[in-house]
C-alpha cells in the first residue's frame, strides 16, 4: 500500500494517529512524497529544505505557538472588546493558565512542529539527491530548531521515521532524550554549516546561529533535566561555561550591538540580525496590535500590561521611537509602546469612530470587555520600514552570557554585560543585579519576540505572572492533545492534565 505524504498539517496528524488509511492529497504548496509503507524512501533533499525553510513562517503567526510562548506570560495581554477577540476563549484560557488538552492552538502547535520535525528528517534520508554536508547541517539545524519548541512546551516528542508504515506508533523521547538529539544535532550542524556575518536579512542556517540555539539549550538544561518539570532548577557551572564559551564566540564572529536598538526591526542591515524567516511576513506583530482607525489599519487586538511597561525608565531607545507625523506613509505610528493620544501621517489627531472620541491609548485594560482604546499597544516591526522575522538575535546572546555568568558566581561579570547592553540602549547603569532585575532586563530588551515564557520558568515566575488563575507548577509544560493520546499509546498525559 502506497500512501502521498503532504507535509502540512495532516502529516502532523499522521505522526500523532497510528492508523492506516488510504489517501490521496492534492498538493498545494507543500512538497508531495511518496513512499512505500514498509519500503525505501526517496526524496530530493534541495527542494525539501526549501520546504523546510518556508515552514517558518509557522513562528510569524499570532497564534499557535507564539500564543503558547507569549500569551501566557507577563508581557502581553489578549482583551476581549466587546465580541472582537472572544473567539470562545482561546486567548483568555492562555492568559489565565486554565488551557486543557482540547486547546486549538495546544493542539495546533503540537501538530505544526511535529510537522517540520518529520521533514527534517526526510531531508536527511533523501537520495535523489542526497543532501550535500551543508544541507545536511542546515537539515539537522531546523530539526533541532523545532525539535527544541516541542520539547520546551510538552516534554515529550514523537518520531517517526520515514520508512515506518502508517501503523506503526511513533516512539517518543523523553525530555531528556530529546536534549541530547537537540545537543547532537547542533554539534554536528555546526561542523558542516558556513560562517555568515550579520546583515539585515539572515534566513539561512549558519554557524552562529547554531551556537546561540546551543547556548540557550545548556542555559536552560537545567530546566529540561529535572527530576520535577516545575523545579527546582539546579544551574551546573559547567553548563554555564559552555553558554559564554559560545557567546564569546559568536561576538567574535562579528556580531555586536546595534547602535539605534529599532534598527534591528527595519530593512536596514543590523549588526545583531544571526537568523530570520524570509517565510511570512511579521505584519502580524504590528497588525494584531495597533488600532482599526490607526494609519495602518489594525485589528485591534493585544497590549502590554501597566506594569511591564512600568520596567522602562525614560530615555531607554527600547520604549519608544517617535513617529515622524511628516506625511511619509504610516509615520504616524510611533514604534516601542504606544501610549496616550494618537497622531496620523500628518500630525493629525486620530478620532475613535467607535465613539467619535480622540483616540488615546490608557495605561490599563481589562481582559473582558475592554474598550477598544483600552491597553499600551506595541511596535517592534514598523508596516513602514519592516524587515524580516527575526528567530535569533545578539542581544539575546549578550544576555545569555551574563546570565550565564550571574548563575556561576561571577556577579561582578553579568552586571558589567549588562551595563554594555544598557549603556548601548541609553538606559542608566545599574549598580548592583539580581536575579530579578536579570529577568526584568531580558524582558525590556525581547519584549513580544517569543522567549519570556522560558524566560519566566527558568527563573521560577511563571506561576505567577499577571493573568495567571491557575498557579499550579504543572503549567510549565502544556498537555499533549487529546488527538494525539488517543492515537498513540507510547505517549502519556503530563502530570496535572486529563
Amino acid at each position: 500500500m502506497k500512501h502521498k505524504l503532504i507535509l502540512t498539517g495532516f502529516s502532523a496528524i499522521l505522526l500523532g494517529f497510528g492508523a492506516c488509511t488510504d489517501l490521496t492529497s492534492v498538493e498545494k504548496d507543500s512538497i508531495v512524497t511518496q513512499s512505500a509503507a514498509t519500503g525505501t524512501f526517496t526524496g530530493d533533499a534541495k527542494a525539501l529544505l526549501e520546504s523546510a525553510y518556508n515552514d517558518l513562517g509557522l513562528y510569524t503567526d499570532q497564534a499557535n505557538i507564539y500564543s503558547l510562548q507569549t500569551h501566557t506570560s507577563d508581557e502581553l495581554i489578549p482583551p476581549t472588546r466587546g465580541t472582537d477577540w472572544g473567539d470562545n476563549g482561546v486567548w483568555r484560557t492562555l492568559d489565565a493558565h486554565t488551557w486543557n488538552p482540547s486547546h486549538s492552538y495546544v493542539t495546533n502547535a503540537w501538530n505544526d512542529l511535529n510537522t517540520r520535525i518529520f521533514k527534517c528528517n526526510q531531508i536527511l534520508a533523501s537520495t535523489k539527491p542526497a543532501p550535500d554536508a551543508n544541507q545536511k547541517a542546515e537539515a539537522q539545524f531546523l530539526r533541532a530548531f523545532n525539535m527544541y519548541q516541542v520539547m520546551d512546551c510538552y516534554g515529550q516528542v514523537p518520531i517517526r521515521g520515514v520508512n515506518d508504515a502508517v501503523d506503526k506508533l511513533p516512539e517518543v523521547l523523553t525530555r531528556a532524550k530529546a536534549f541530547a538529539q537537540i545537543e547532537t544535532d547542533l554539534t554536528d550542524a555546526i561542523k558542516g554549516l558556513t560562517a555568515i556575518g550579520p546583515k539585515a536579512a539572515n534566513s539561512k542556517a549558519s554557524i552562529a546561529a547554531a551556537k546561540t540555539l546551543l547556548a540557550r539549550l545548556y542555559l536552560n538544561k537545567g530546566v529540561y533535566t529535572a527530576a520535577n518539570p516545575a523545579g527546582p532548577y539546579t544551574f551546573d557551572n559547567g553548563d554555564m561555561k559552555k553558554v559564554i564559551d559560545l557567546c564569546n564566540e559568536i561576538a567574535a564572529s562579528g556580531y555586536s550591538l546595534e547602535d539605534k536598538y529599532f534598527t534591528n526591526f527595519t530593512k536596514d542591515a543590523s549588526k545583531e540580525v544571526i537568523f530570520t524567516s524570509a517565510a511570512g511576513s511579521p505584519q502580524n506583530r504590528w497588525a494584531m496590535t495597533l488600532h482599526y482607525d490607526s494609519p495602518f489599519s489594525g485589528w485591534n487586538g493585544f497590549t502590554t500590561l501597566s506594569e511591564f511597561y512600568g520596567k522602562f525608565e525614560d530615555g531607554d531607545q527600547r520604549k519608544s521611537e517617535a513617529a515622524k507625523k511628516d506625511g511619509t506613509k504610516f509615520s504616524g505610528i510611533s514604534k516601542g509602546f504606544l501610549i496616550g493620544q494618537q497622531y496620523d501621517d500628518k500630525g493629525g489627531v486620530i478620532t475613535n469612530s467607535r465613539n467619535g472620541k480622540p483616540l488615546a491609548f490608557t495605561s490599563n485594560v481589562n481582559l473582558s470587555g475592554a474598550a477598544t482604546d483600552e491597553g499600551i499597544r506595541v511596535i517592534k516591526y514598523h508596516p513602514g520600514d519592516h524587515g524580516e522575522y527575526i528567530l535569533l538575535r545578539y542581544a539575546d546572546v549578550l544576555l545569555m552570557k551574563a546570565e550565564a555568568q550571574m548563575r556561576s558566581g561571577d556577579k561582578a561579570g553579568a552586571l558589567a554585560t549588562v551595563n554594555e547592553l544598557r549603556a548601548k540602549r541609553g538606559a542608566k547603569s545599574l549598580t548592583d543585579l539580581t536575579e530579578a532585575g536579570m529577568l526584568d532586563e531580558r524582558g525590556r530588551e525581547l519584549y513580544w519576540e517569543g522567549t519570556r515564557r522560558m524566560d519566566l520558568i527558568r527563573f521560577g515566575k511563571f506561576t505567577t505572572s499577571n493573568g495567571a488563575v491557575k498557579q499550579d507548577g504543572y503549567t510549565v509544560l502544556f498537555p499533549i492533545p487529546i488527538t494525539a493520546i488517543l492515537s498513540n499509546s507510547k505517549l502519556s498525559q503530563n502530570d496535572g492534565y486529563r
